[in-house]
């Protein structure tokens, strides 16, 4: 497995919500900063004694925005 890619969202509290495509992993953080550390854990727990880990993991932010037409 080359890389990881989690769809990473941001609530409307400010945190953030990461949740990896391909396997069960999802975590969150107030911080991007405690978001990138959460996701490195949840990898390394979610692959520990298992399967060869990725090489990589991507965080794709998606960004949703409303706007008003009024």
């Amino acid at each position: 497995m080359n890389e990881l890619v989690f769809e990473v969202i941001q609530e409307g509290d400010g945190g953030f919500c990461a949740e990896c495509l391909t396997e069960t992993i999802f975590t969150q953080g107030d911080t991007w900063e405690e978001l990138r550390a959460n996701v490195k854990e949840a990898v390394e727990v979610h692959f520990y004694k298992r399967k060869p880990k990725p090489d990589n993991i991507r965080l794709h932010l998606v960004r949703d925005e409303v706007l008003a037409c009024a």
